[in-house]
């Protein structure tokens, strides 16, 4: 809200609608819509639900059109003397000088808020991202750890088949040397067979 803006907000906590047609204004300088002035003011004693300030005078809340007809604005103050309406004017001038005023400290509070939630959400943030490097770092050393049991298993399988080739090139020499004994013999046996009566 600025000195321009003739807008005022509803002061009942967490409504803060713009204002139009009626409103509820307090002697202690607060403006509620009228469904909040309603609600709250309708109960007695009345308390001020933006300060809790009792509100027990008869002239301590009063319901305002805010858009006034030309034909009140002409009478409202006609008769009064100078000081009664500069006073007046004073009076209304404060209103709004403690509604801005109001206005700006709830400005300032909401942005100090807000900076702590960001502050908050940056620490958040950056705690997760060093998790994720150290989850990320981790996984790079089991990575490879893995890796080298892998070539490990490589070096090994590669041992081991060259040893199973050997082994097979053995195993074939081996039975080729028996095949051909084996053939011997039975040679050898069929001829004595020969040379017997």
């Amino acid at each position: 809200m600025s000195l321009c803006d003739d807008t005022l907000l509803c002061n009942f906590p967490k409504c803060r609608t713009k204002l139009n047609g009626f409103a509820w204004v307090t002697a202690c300088s607060h403006v509620f819509c009228d469904q909040h002035g309603s609600g709250e003011f309708s109960r007695s004693p009345a308390i001020c639900p933006a300060c809790s300030s009792a509100l027990s005078g008869k002239l301590d809340i009063v319901r305002t059109e805010l858009s006034p007809s030309e034909e009140y604005k002409a009478m409202v103050l006609a008769g009064l003397r100078p000081d009664i309406i500069l006073d007046i004017s004073t009076r209304a001038l404060s209103f709004w000088s403690y509604q801005i005023h109001q206005e700006r400290m709830y400005q300032e509070y909401s942005l100090t808020r807000a900076e702590a939630q960001l502050k908050q959400m940056e620490k958040v943030l950056t705690q997760q991202n060093q998790c994720r490097e150290l989850e990320l770092t981790a996984m790079k050393g089991e990575i490879a750890s893995l890796k080298k049991v892998m070539e490990d298993y490589k070096r090994k399988y590669s041992e081991v088949s060259e040893r199973l080739m050997e082994r097979n090139r053995q195993y074939q020499k081996l039975q080729g040397l028996y095949d051909s004994l084996r053939l011997r013999n039975m040679v050898v046996g069929m001829g004595e067979r020969d040379v017997l009566p």
